[in-house]
């Protein structure tokens, strides 16, 4: 690897390491092998070396989540399963890869609550927004994401990443109370039957 894609790989281990806030130029450098000059050089700014970085892992958990979604969709053999069970069964494995790439959530979180001092932050996320959308609608529905019209986009792929961001908040303050798959499909059932209290046994 050069010097930029070093720089690169060890701004995400350092995200994974030591967050987004803790993470120092010279962090970077010191596990990157680089050097502070290559820094401006390659990406302008640290700062814009993060934003990279951070970017680039939160891609590198789509992938991991889209790869156990095309390897569990194998196994089933084209076997069909009814909304709820598919929902189930695929947030399963999402929040399983939560836990895996969970550093790297709580850097978002904490790059997220810089966004109001940080307008190239605010630009950056704001730009990601809409490919992000079109993105966990992909993965999610096992399509490909450019088959993903704006709308549905919108729509699905907002809700996709309400529930994505309210996952990170709660496994960020204690993972033991983040709901399950079932509990998920179990909630929206209550909502959409407008029953907020467990059935009769």
């Amino acid at each position: 690897m050069g010097h930029r894609e070093d720089l690169l790989a060890g701004a995400k281990r350092c995200l994974q390491e030591k967050g987004w806030s803790r993470t120092t130029a010279r962090d970077i450098v010191a596990v990157s092998g680089a050097n502070l000059a290559s820094i401006g050089y390659h990406y302008g700014s640290k700062d814009a070396l993060m934003r990279e970085a951070l970017f680039a892992a939160m891609s590198d958990w789509a992938d991991d989540v889209e790869r156990s979604l095309e390897a569990d969709a194998a196994t089933r053999d084209g076997q069909e399963d009814d909304p709820a069970e598919r929902f189930e069964t695929r947030w399963t494995r999402v929040l399983e890869l939560f836990d895996r790439h969970q550093a790297v959530w709580r850097s978002q979180l904490e790059a997220i609550l810089q966004v109001q001092h940080d307008p190239e932050l605010r630009e950056a996320f704001g730009r990601a927004q809409p490919e992000g959308r079109q993105g966990l609608v992909g993965i999610l529905h096992g399509i490909d994401e450019s088959e993903v019209d704006e709308e549905t986009a919108r729509v699905m792929g907002s809700f996709y990443m309400a529930l994505v961001s309210g996952m990170v908040v709660q496994m960020t303050i204690n993972p033991d109370l983040v709901p399950s798959a079932h509990d998920l499909v179990e909630a929206m059932r209550r909502i959409v039957g407008g029953t907020p209290a467990a059935p009769a046994g």
